[in-house]
Order: structure tokens, then C-alpha cells, then sequence
């Protein structure tokens, strides 16, 4: 009895095929992606332990992170509390900054141990750039705020402005008080949130830049606050200290940079050694922009490799919901217009009825009463 060779070939091609396909979306998709659904997990119980060592971390949670963040929270009680809420407002802060765009940022099909944002982070486009960057930022805010409160055990205020001279000509004042601390959050943000990206494919060269140029956007924004001391109210000396932006600002600084995001690739074929002049970063790896005729990106600008899909229908496959049922704007020209929201469908116009608070007054002391009032307005939805 003779066998055909061919079933079997055939077998081993569609099998080599598979994994060829697997992989490569292993490799589009990045790594380091799993821990922001611990903005999903609930409440956590991680707070400054009653003995030393005592560090208690739900199966939930447990499962979204990596063995190494894992250890980062065993080794510093009270820095998953402020993970987590550094990972939710980044999203908060997501979702005020695309409100009114036809990408909004939704996390609502979020399931534990999926993406917590879909399958758009599969593509390497602008909109994944600007997750990578607002959640880095958003961890880097967390850490350095919970380190000057005191809420992290193994970390306190920033006090080494305090061996400095203040760099003023009059010397009126000094350096003192608590600072934010940054370098701990920027730190403690590599550590953490690169986990899982290392740089081997461009995919990950994009992640990486991107996470960097979210934390880069909270350290460049450190302001210096001051408090005065003097008699019966006078100035005579001032005490100063660092002082982390608020998120808002970053996350409206990071949506400019994502407009102005850079589509780039590796020099060379990935090649370490830029041109003359190029600006790497951290890792070493030097991404070039597409069009030969743009600069360089610099470490705080955002950056991307492939287009945007437009998002106008739904894509069930890259878990795109469409902009149908989606709110506009009539009157407006802008993105958050009809006629660009919705995508030159059309749109419907309804009128309901809105209970809002009005005719508020001040009671002494210390009360305020409002009126419920009724109005009718006209809301417009995307067909």
C-alpha cells in the first residue's frame, strides 16, 4: 500500500502558517500590555502592611500582572493602591481628551484577561500611542505623589533640592517643604510598566518610546510652589518646592503630541547607529521617521507605525464600535460636528426633556437650596 505525501505537506505548511500569523500578531500587539486591567480588578488590599512582609494580593489581580510587577508589589507595600489609580486616571483622562472624537477611548467591553482597552492596541496607530503614553504618565503621577504623602513605604518626599542655593539674585527665599517625587515615579514607572517590552521587534521599540514620552510629559512639568513666613502676614522668606503638574495638563499636552504624532521605523534596517544628530533614547534604538524630509522625533513627542482606521463602522474583529448612536455636535464643524462623527450618515435629532438643578440660593449657615427645573432639548445622535 503506497501513502501520499502530500496531506501531510499540506498539513505542515498550514501549520507553519498558523504560527507564522500567530506570531506575528504577538509581535504587532507589544507585550507590556496586560496590567492596565488592574483598573478593573476592584479595590485592592495593599496598603502599608501591619508587620513587615505582610503583603496580601487578589487571584485577579495576580493574573493581569508579570512576574516581575508582581515581585514590584511584594517589595513595596502601598504601591499597588497608587498603580491603580494612577492606571484609572489615565483612563479618566483618556476619555475627557477623546470625548468628541469618533475614537473615545472606551474601556466597556473590557473581560478580565483581554486587553483593557480591545483590539485596537493590536495596531501600531496613533491611538495606541497615546495609551502607552497616558498610562506611563499616569503611573509616573501616582508613584511621586504617593511617595511625597507618604502612602508608599519604601519611598518619602524629594528632599534633595534642600542641599541646593536657590537661584535667585535678591536669595529671598529657600528650598524646603515636600516635594513630589519624581525621580522615584519616573523610576519606579520603568520598572513597572516597561515590564515585558524589550526593544526586539519595532512594535516594541514604539511602546517603549511612547511610555517614556508619557513620564518625560510629568517630569517637565514639575512646578515650583512657594509658601511665605514674615509677621503679621509679611514675605520676608519664602520656602519652595517641587510640585507634580496637574494630570489634566499633561493629558492635554500628550493630545497635542498625538495630532502631532511621527510615523517612523528603525535607521537601517534597525541598525543602532542613527545619522548625525539623531536622538536616541534610553534602550539605545534610534526610531527614523517615515518621510526622510521630518525630523527625528525627540523624546517627548509620540509615535506610531502604521495608519488609523477611521473608526466610523463597527469592526467587531478590531473591536471598533462604530460612531452609530454616538452624540454630536449640529452646529459645530469641528471633529465632534455631525458631519464629521458621523461619517456623512446622517444623524437623527430628538427632543427630551432635562431635570436640572436651578434658581440655587445660599442659606446661612451653612445650606444651599436649588429648585429642580425642567427644559426641553434638541439632542442629535450619528444613523
Amino acid at each position: 500500500m503506497k501513502w501520499s505525501c502530500a496531506p501531510l505537506v499540506l498539513l505542515l505548511a498550514l501549520v507553519t502558517l498558523a504560527e507564522e500569523v500567530a506570531s506575528k500578531s504577538k509581535a504587532n500587539r507589544g507585550r507590556g500590555s496586560k496590567w492596565w486591567g488592574i483598573a478593573k480588578a476592584g479595590e485592592p488590599n495593599n496598603l502599608l502592611p501591619l508587620s513587615p512582609g505582610e503583603v496580601y494580593m487578589e487571584p485577579t489581580l495576580h493574573a493581569t500582572l508579570r512576574r516581575k510587577q508582581r515581585r514590584l508589589v511584594r517589595e513595596n507595600p502601598g504601591v499597588l493602591v497608587a498603580v491603580i489609580k494612577g492606571a484609572k486616571m489615565a483612563i479618566l483622562e483618556c476619555q475627557v481628551q477623546f470625548q468628541n472624537r469618533r475614537w473615545n477611548c472606551s474601556t466597556k467591553n473590557f473581560f478580565r484577561g483581554k486587553n483593557l482597552f480591545g483590539k485596537i492596541v493590536d495596531r501600531a496607530c496613533r491611538e495606541t500611542a497615546f495609551i502607552y503614553a497616558i498610562t506611563s504618565a499616569g503611573v509616573t503621577h501616582a508613584i511621586a505623589r504617593a511617595c511625597s504623602e507618604g502612602s508608599i513605604q519604601s519611598c518619602t518626599c524629594d528632599y534633595k533640592h534642600h542641599t541646593r542655593s536657590p537661584q535667585t539674585i535678591a536669595q529671598d527665599w529657600e528650598w524646603g517643604g515636600c516635594s513630589d517625587n519624581i525621580d522615584h515615579g519616573f523610576k519606579f514607572s520603568r520598572e513597572f510598566v516597561d515590564t515585558g517590552e524589550r526593544g526586539r521587534n519595532l512594535r516594541e521599540k514604539m511602546n517603549l518610546h511612547n511610555n517614556e514620552a508619557g513620564r518625560w510629559h510629568v517630569r517637565e512639568q514639575m512646578k515650583q510652589e512657594c509658601k511665605c513666613h514674615g509677621m503679621s502676614g509679611s514675605c520676608t522668606v519664602k520656602t519652595c518646592w517641587m510640585r507634580l503638574p496637574s494630570f489634566h495638563v499633561v493629558g492635554d499636552n500628550l493630545k497635542d503630541r498625538f495630532d502631532g504624532a511621527s510615523r517612523v521605523m528603525v535607521d537601517n534596517a534597525g541598525s543602532q547607529r542613527g545619522p548625525a544628530g539623531s536622538k536616541k533614547n534610553r534602550y539605545n534604538f534610534q526610531l527614523q521617521p517615515y518621510n526622510p524630509d521630518h525630523k527625528a522625533p525627540g523624546k517627548m513627542d509620540l509615535v506610531y507605525l502604521e495608519q488609523s482606521p477611521n473608526f466610523c463602522n463597527r469592526n467587531p474583529r478590531l473591536g471598533i464600535q462604530g460612531t452609530s448612536g454616538r452624540q454630536c455636535n449640529v452646529s459645530s464643524i469641528g471633529v465632534d460636528g455631525c458631519e464629521l462623527m458621523c461619517c456623512d450618515r446622517g444623524y437623527r435629532a430628538q427632543e427630551v426633556t432635562v431635570v436640572e438643578r436651578c434658581a440655587c440660593t445660599f442659606h446661612w449657615c451653612c445650606e444651599v437650596k436649588c429648585k429642580l427645573c425642567r427644559t426641553r432639548k434638541t439632542i442629535h445622535t450619528c444613523v
